[in-house]
């Protein structure tokens, strides 16, 4: 890991110490049932949700949170991960990671999640009128991720000054890239393998949008694009030339229904045809199709159960033609799952990918955080204050759960 002190990371953002706290209501006029950090919470999330980071560009995301921690007495370092398309010059991507105690720790638990958003950037709002636990928070990464961020930070905060935690035990690890390639994941697990000895963790809880529920697991993932090539020719004549949007209609069609995999907890394998591109005009047969594919993978195990998806479509394609189809998938992996067995929790399956596969090691490992993924990514992606302050409620018992393991 590249170390930066905490002078040199709060010289990237002198204006971070300062960024906006304000209440949302006047503390004086708090209901009883709110707990004693929601206006800190809420602030805290306020601040992440309107400082733009979409994936490539989190550096002023990342920025505000190293001032944010190293005010309240955290130790922070900063990871430098390489740029990317859409990277600003001059802009570093950076994994910041934060503990309280010694200089070089050596923690038991990791609470992580991702500082990176989906674009387009959609501005924080937050409903009018008398504040309360169903009051809607809105903005893009309200839930994915900043929602798991902001209660993160406030539940070890609160378990620190509790003193029912020791700071050289949890660590703090935000990273960038979840959104695309997981790179600052990948970068960070680069890291500790590293290190002499390597590092190794007996829990890791990441955060992504569970409504608060704790999730047993999650499916694989396989993304990949396939490419046809036809002959060109006139419409009038088809049987002149050779049609790679007709082969690729086909392949799509045997592909989307036939059987990929399933298994009891995660369901089918299903397929979504993101991307599809062919031909130049309507009166020419088309010479080139392509498609790019995200399958959600149900089927194990977690290092082999995408390459099992991937033989069953290049079957297919060959079936199809076996000299038109180009097939290639630039990362996969299995169906992964994650301890669930803790008491006071209800449970979930989903279907999205996360950062899990690209942390190695065999820590336990648990996946929760508040908001539902049917409103992430997309233009109405929000929450409640509700939902926020169930999650630091949450986080705190899964880390101290951890500890006791």
């Amino acid at each position: 890991m590249r170390p930066a002190s905490i002078a040199t990371a709060l010289a990237l953002a002198p204006w971070a110490l300062c960024a906006e706290q304000q209440p949302l209501s006047n503390p004086a006029h708090r209901p009883s049932h709110a707990p004693a950090y929601r206006h800190e919470l809420l602030g805290l999330h306020k601040s992440l949700v309107s400082i733009e980071s979409v994936s490539g560009n989190e550096n002023e995301v990342g920025n505000f949170l190293v001032g944010r921690l190293a005010e309240r007495g955290y130790t922070v370092d900063l990871q430098f991960v390489a740029p990317m398309d859409g990277t600003p010059a001059g802009r570093e991507r950076f994994n910041v990671l934060a503990w309280h105690g010694r200089r070089r720790p050596n923690p038991k638990v990791v609470v992580t999640s991702h500082m990176d958003v989906v674009p387009p950037h959609i501005r924080y709002g937050i409903e009018h009128g008398e504040l309360s636990k169903d009051t809607v928070i809105r903005g893009r990464g309200s839930v994915d991720a900043k929602g798991s961020v902001a209660t993160m930070v406030i539940a070890l905060d609160q378990l620190l000054a509790a003193h029912k935690v020791n700071g050289d035990d949890v660590m703090l690890l935000f990273v960038v890239g979840e959104e695309v390639a997981g790179d600052g994941m990948r970068t960070f697990s680069d890291s500790l393998d590293g290190m002499n000895p390597p590092r190794r963790f007996e829990a890791v809880i990441f955060g992504e949008p569970t409504e608060n529920k704790l999730a047993c697991g999650h499916k694989g993932g396989l993304f990949c694009e396939v490419t046809a090539r036809g002959v060109p020719g006139h419409s009038g004549y088809p049987w002149l030339g050779k049609s790679a949007n007709e082969l690729m209609v086909r392949a799509m069609a045997r592909i989307v229904d036939a059987d990929l995999g399933s298994t009891a907890l995660f369901g089918n394998t299903t397929v979504n045809i993101g991307r599809f591109e062919g031909g130049v005009a309507a009166n020419v047969i088309p010479e080139h199709a392509s498609v790019k594919l995200a399958v959600r993978v149900a089927i194990g195990p977690e290092a082999e159960g995408a390459r099992v998806v991937q033989r069953k479509i290049q079957a297919i394609l060959d079936e199809i033609d076996g000299e038109a189809f180009t097939f290639h998938c630039t990362h996969g992996y299995g169906s992964v799952e994650t301890n669930c067995d803790v008491p006071g929790f209800e449970t979930v399956v989903v279907n999205y990918g996360t950062d899990i596969p690209n942390l190695k090691g065999d820590h336990t490992r648990y996946l929760y955080g508040p908001g539902t993924i049917l409103v992430a990514h997309g233009a109405r992606e929000n929450l409640t204050v509700g939902d926020l302050e169930t999650a630091v409620e949450g986080y705190q018992k899964l880390i101290l759960h951890a500890l006791k393991q």
